[in-house]
């Protein structure tokens, strides 16, 4: 296994972990390498390591029991296995999304007034590498890609402690992007809700970036609720 020290984290983890489960044929029950055993294998970070097991966990591949280990799960029921996780983690949701909503339309009101021209070259980018990632329908690259954009905007007011904040957020309270972008349809509204939010920003429209922010955080919440009642 390659070291992943000088990968773009976010998006090798998750594949780098899947690809153990492959070539060492683990089967449904086997119990995987602890978070510091992988933490050591892959020469990544603990919070890397976490970040990428609940991908994992959410998505269907592996279970965790606390005190006892990472199992892997059956992947024939992975939809199933989604819809479980939302319905039984709905309350941990709507908090990540309420505390979102506490910070991110402050973040964006305050980038759209002060926002540079390489900084809005950097959101298109960011922008654009995600959009990339719907359309080739690469769904762990889009979470991270996604999670880039939002911890962008708050990097960009130069607000250390927000950016901290998003930070921790975006790789250890993560539930949110991964539940959200694997909800039916969020993913092609989020790609139409991002340009929204960018336009806004890049136009120095600070009321509509408030305003386009925070529709797009309560949508995805919503969606979220609606998929839950619905199983």
């Amino acid at each position: 296994m390659r070291s992943l020290k000088k990968e773009r984290l976010s998006q090798m983890v998750t594949d780098a972990i899947k690809e153990i489960i492959i070539t060492e044929e683990l089967k449904p029950g086997d119990k995987l390498y602890s978070e510091n055993q992988l933490t050591k294998k892959l020469e990544v970070s603990r919070s890397s390591i976490r970040e990428a097991v609940r991908i994992l966990e959410v998505t269907g591949y592996v279970e965790v029991h606390q005190g006892k280990g990472i199992f892997l799960k059956d992947r024939t029921a992975q939809g199933a296995s989604i819809s479980e996780w939302v319905v039984n983690n709905l309350e941990l949701l709507q908090e990540h999304f309420e505390v979102r909503l506490y910070l991110e339309p402050h973040a964006a009101t305050r980038v759209a007034e002060k926002i540079i021209g390489v900084e809005i070259e950097q959101l298109q980018e960011i922008h654009k590498r995600f959009c990339e990632a719907v359309e080739s329908g690469k769904i762990t690259q889009a979470i991270s890609r996604d999670s880039d954009f939002h911890l962008a905007i708050a990097q960009i007011t130069h607000n250390r402690t927000l950016s901290v904040l998003m930070k921790t957020m975006a790789e250890s309270l993560n539930e949110g992007w991964i539940a959200s972008l694997n909800t039916p349809g969020r993913l092609e509204l989020t790609v139409i809700e991002h340009r929204e939010i960018l336009d806004a920003i890049s136009s120095h429209d600070s009321s509509r970036a408030e305003q386009v922010m925070r529709s797009h955080l309560s949508n995805a919440i919503e969606d979220i609720r609606t998929y839950a009642k619905g199983m």
